[in-house]
């Protein structure tokens, strides 16, 4: 049976999920939301990049809750729970990379009952986070017993991030270090990446009093740096990192961090991304430890990532691939630790007849 799958916003994890869904041999495009009134009536492949798909987007959420489907991407660039729940309330399982990885009792009061309602369950996934920070991890745990910590982190140039109004007005790069510092980044990241480190304390089984420590540094341009939001001035904001610490009184047992940078030059602290460039990195100490670097998640270059980022594609199929296990869950909010294994599917050409 083909699974129905409407793809709420057309940003670039959205547009990406257009050709997840198309490529997948389970799935169908029936919908497709869109923020932008200019957009509305546009073919969906076209916004996509694709062929023409005979799918129209619209703008209309009353159109969009009336459409029989079985699933929503839903990919905005900011969640809604009054969207979220609404959806689940129309009979739409959800898949989302933007929360609701592993959500408190308090963080699903909205979105709860709608799922029981719906008779449809939400979850959340995605890279980083959803995948990277803790969903891997705890895979490779599984090669080693008496785990006493886990390092999820990754290491990328924020250039090749094409959402450059994110990056100015969210992310604060450009800024003032006491903009930067007093910006709403490290609280809106806290959102997903606290989750993540619950999800691993959780899974694990570590006891005892569990003390989450978010962490924020940053670095400034020494000299004018060429950039896609414009050029950032000396004392201006060029690079960034974030980590999210848990630990058990002094012992440090859960770590994951992000460490964004505007290239490698002209920064003060003398940041780089290290010998080994852009990458993913997964540590998990125990008997064995177990040490991974995953790289093809980044660009080759800042205009490759411009055009593709590959760490964008990886969300969106990430999100895409979970819609079968998504759907024949029990209702309620769903998390990676209580789906089946997801997988990806082949390339149509090896599907055969």
């Amino acid at each position: 049976m083909v699974l129905r799958v409407v793809q709420w916003a057309t940003g670039s994890v959205g547009r990406a999920a257009i050709g997840a869904i198309v490529a997948h041999p389970e799935l169908e495009l029936v919908g497709c939301w869109v923020h932008s009134a200019d957009k509305h009536g546009c073919d969906a492949g076209e916004l996509a990049g694709l062929d023409p798909l005979g799918v129209r987007a619209t703008s209309s959420v009353e159109e969009i809750l009336a459409l029989e489907a079985d699933a929503v991407v839903y990919a905005p660039l900011v969640p809604s729970s009054r969207e979220v729940a609404a959806l689940l309330r129309s009979g739409k399982n959800v898949i989302t990379p933007v929360g609701w990885y592993y959500p408190t009792d308090k963080e699903t009061t909205k979105v709860e009952q709608a799922c029981l309602d719906g008779g449809v369950s939400l979850h959340g996934t995605g890279i980083d986070p959803g995948g990277v920070t803790e969903v891997f991890p705890l895979l490779l745990s599984s090669m080693s017993s008496a785990v006493t910590f886990v390092r999820a982190e990754e290491f990328s140039d924020i250039r090749t991030y094409g959402a450059p109004d994110v990056v100015r007005s969210i992310m604060f790069f450009g800024s003032t270090p006491e903009q930067a510092r007093t910006g709403p980044m490290l609280d809106l990241l806290s959102r997903g990446f606290t989750q993540s480190v619950r999800m691993v304390v959780d899974t694990l089984g570590i006891g005892g009093d569990v003390d989450i420590r978010p962490r924020h540094e940053l670095a400034v341009a020494t000299a004018p740096i060429d950039s896609p939001i414009g050029v950032i001035e000396p004392g201006q904001v060029a690079a960034q990192k974030f980590f999210w610490e848990a630990f058990v009184g002094d012992r440090l047992v859960v770590q994951i961090g992000v460490s964004w940078l505007m290239g490698e030059e002209h920064l003060e602290p003398a940041w780089t991304l290290g010998e080994e460039g852009e990458r993913f990195e997964i540590e998990v100490r125990g008997n064995p430890d177990t040490f991974v670097t995953i790289r093809g998640w980044q660009p080759e270059s800042v205009e490759a990532g411009l055009a593709s980022n590959p760490g964008i594609v990886a969300t969106a199929a990430h999100c895409v691939n979970a819609v079968p296990y998504v759907c024949a869950a029990d209702p309620g909010v769903v998390t990676s630790v209580e789906l089946p294994m997801v997988a990806g599917r082949a390339h149509p050409d090896l599907l055969g007849a």
